[in-house]
């Protein structure tokens, strides 16, 4: 069985199939339905169950959102079975004080925090980047590796074209707050989000431009390229392909998926 290559990512190494957290906390951006199901599927011992054979088949990180009564609590319950995954954090929007929510995901062994794309997105289309870019500096303050998400490419472009102090990336392949929106985990209502064919070429172009590492998520749009598993190998082609080689993506599975998620990654990457 070939091994998944890794990237540096700060002082560590990550894979670059990273196992994402929206399904755990049942947010499908697909369709209420599909967000119920996720719900009710993902106990807090089919979390555990998932991330176990996700680092028994070679992904060494995990990226969810610092909250306390969710992913805190699984992942603690993940560690006292013996599970080392590196945990790459969302800030919790919903969270009152989100200065104090990064304390707390720092003191409790992230590699890495970012703040939150929808969060970001918002701000920035008001035209309160300063508050962004605050929260930024407090991540930094940790010591840890500092990350901005966003769904926007344009995103992205401020904050190279400022410098801001950001070692990584989120980069949502969608452009979903083409619309107002607020997530639903912070306590928005669903809503049917864009998700336009041409978005992906579009934040591919962004990512290649930038020389900051950036992790790619939504490449399956939530869904939407998985009508089979040949679907599925072709949006993991193209995200490798056009991704640069220090970059990860993240990809939300099913405890019966890691498997072909694993085998879809080295494939695209030729290892196959």
């Amino acid at each position: 069985m070939s091994k998944l290559p890794t990237v540096p990512f700060g002082p560590i190494e990550i894979t670059r199939l990273i196992v994402g957290g929206n399904p755990f906390c049942g947010n499908s951006h697909l369709t209420p339905e599909k967000s119920r199901e996720m719900a009710e599927f993902f106990t807090a011992e089919k979390v555990v169950e998932t991330l176990q054979r996700c680092e028994a088949l070679g992904i060494n990180t995990f990226q969810g959102r610092g909250d306390f009564h969710r992913v805190m609590y699984w992942l603690e319950l993940f560690r006292r079975t013996g599970g080392q995954l590196h945990w790459i954090v969302q800030t919790a929007s919903e969270m009152h004080d989100v200065y104090r929510n990064i304390r707390v995901i720092a003191a409790v062994g992230a590699a890495g925090i970012y703040h939150h794309g929808t969060s970001t997105d918002a701000l920035w289309q008001e035209g309160r980047q300063d508050e962004v870019l605050n929260r930024l500096k407090a991540i930094r303050d940790t010591g840890l590796q500092v990350g901005l998400g966003t769904h926007m490419p344009e995103v992205i472009e401020y904050a190279e074209e400022h410098d801001w102090d950001v070692d990584f990336y989120m980069a949502c392949f969608y452009n979903i707050s083409r619309i107002e929106r607020e997530s639903v985990l912070a306590g928005g209502e669903f809503v049917d989000e864009p998700f336009y064919a041409e978005d992906p070429l579009r934040m591919c172009e962004t990512i290649r431009a930038t020389p900051k590492q950036c992790l790619a998520f939504k490449i399956l749009g939530a869904g939407r390229r998985c009508a089979d598993q040949n679907d599925v190998a072709a949006a993991f082609k193209f995200a490798f392909d056009n991704i640069k080689p220090i970059d990860a993506v993240v990809v939300g599975m099913y405890p019966d998926e890691v498997q072909l998620n694993v085998d879809h990654t080295l494939a695209a990457l030729g290892l196959a």
